[in-house]
């Protein structure tokens, strides 16, 4: 019996074929050579009878014959139901809401003279903030609480005893003439002024008005900067020179005039007199200050043009409308003080307005040209009939000249 035939009587006699199909690796049998025995050529299609039919039995191909795979179509795609739907609109048009845009600002840059510009903004806000809560309702009951003389008075008092400074200022700048007046108005100021309550020696016959002067002005007259620019609480607007030249000149008079104005007690008084005066005297251009769009920087513009100023007219230069934001006034180099200026333009109206008047009473008192009268005897003028109208006339091709239009005159009689 040949192999082939063994085997199917094997299978048929034999137990039973389980209900699962067996698989026969085609290759593994070719390779092996187990079936080599009596039909060398096993083929892949009688191994294949042996099996029961099963759908899911995959076919078994020869592998002698090389088989091209038929093309497959893909399946199509299913989409994911978790996974959100794409929008048909754009981004753009999906949602109404308007963009946020962020936009970079670079910070505004520090002016050259005030490289702290932030710090000191903060310090002008808290020494407002504490000016308006307290010291703005004491200088408002300074100002109605004392009258005008007095509170003059008190302001010439201090004036009177920073001449010693000026005078010293005068000498450093080479001004004798100018410390020879300083001193003389120091005299008489203290001797017949009252101790400096009244400003005696800038009236008549004297003629010497206040000019204020120190060691801040003289490293500023000499070409010193003011470098950088402070606002510091109690000292207010200043500079890095002006703050030194100050320094030095408020050690300069207690060392110059001595007692009591080295005592404390005295001193700190003094002082809180003086700056409540400085204060309520300018009370009113601190308010219009405070209304500026920027106020701060309105406050440093005013104090360094009247810094600038006050050097220029050691130079025998003016500067024209200067505000003044501090000191008892703002003086120029013609030793012109506020009021006189103010007197000046005062007058200045006057005349303009005298002579508006003097045109207008000119004016007046000009007679009016006579009517020249008719001449005697002669009829009155008959008034003059309209002539009728008459039809225009049709429009001819050739325009002729029009003729003249007769006058009427009247004529006399003799």
């Amino acid at each position: 019996m040949s192999l082939p035939a063994a085997a199917v009587a094997l299978l048929m006699t034999g137990p039973s074929v389980p209900d699962a199909p067996v698989h026969f690796a085609v290759d593994t049998a070719a390779e092996a050579g187990d079936l080599q025995v009596g039909n060398p050529q096993v083929g892949a299609l009688q191994l294949a009878a042996l099996q029961p039919a099963d759908e899911t039995t995959p076919p078994v191909s020869d592998p002698a014959a090389p088989v091209n795979p038929a093309p497959v179509n893909p399946a199509p795609t299913v989409p994911d139901a978790s996974a959100p739907a794409a929008s048909a609109t754009p981004p753009e048009a999906a949602s109404d809401e308007p963009e946020s845009v962020i936009v970079v600002t670079a910070p505004e840059p520090a002016p050259p003279g005030d490289p702290l510009q932030k710090l000191n903004i903060e310090s002008f806000k808290a020494v407002q903030a504490v000016d308006q809560a307290v010291l703005e309702p004491v200088a408002k009951a300074y100002n109605k609480g004392l009258p005008r003389p007095v509170r003059q008075g008190l302001r010439n008092f201090f004036t009177n005893l920073s001449e010693p400074v000026v005078f010293a200022a005068y000498l450093l700048q080479f001004k004798p003439g100018k410390a020879a007046e300083t001193a003389g108005r120091f005299a008489i100021n203290t001797t017949l002024g009252v101790a400096g309550l009244v400003d005696v020696a800038k009236k008549k016959p004297f003629n010497l008005p206040y000019r204020p002067n120190g060691l801040a002005n003289t490293l500023g007259y000499y070409g010193v900067g003011p470098g950088p620019f402070f606002y510091l609480p109690i000292v207010g607007p200043t500079t890095l020179r002006d703050i030194i030249g100050d320094s030095v000149d408020r050690l300069l008079v207690p060392a110059v005039v001595g007692k009591p104005f080295t005592n404390p007690a005295v001193v700190l008084p003094m002082t809180i007199v003086d700056q409540l005066g400085e204060r309520a005297a300018f009370d009113e251009r601190i308010n219009k200050i405070r209304k500026e769009d920027k106020p701060y920087a309105a406050y440093r513009e005013l104090y360094l043009r009247q810094r600038k100023a006050e050097i220029e007219a050691l130079h025998g230069r003016i500067t024209p409308d200067v505000v003044p934001v501090y000191g008892p006034s703002m003086k120029t180099a013609d030793n012109k003080d506020e009021a006189k200026a103010k007197e000046a333009e005062a007058e200045a109206e006057a005349e303009a307005k005298a002579k508006a008047e003097a045109t207008k009473d000119a004016a007046e008192q000009t007679p009016a040209q006579p009517a020249v009268p008719a001449p005697q005897g002669s009829p009155p003028a008959a008034p003059v009939q309209p002539a009728p109208s008459e039809p225009a006339p049709a429009p001819a091709t050739t325009a002729a000249p029009a003729a003249p239009v007769p006058t009427l005159e009247t004529v006399p009689t003799p």
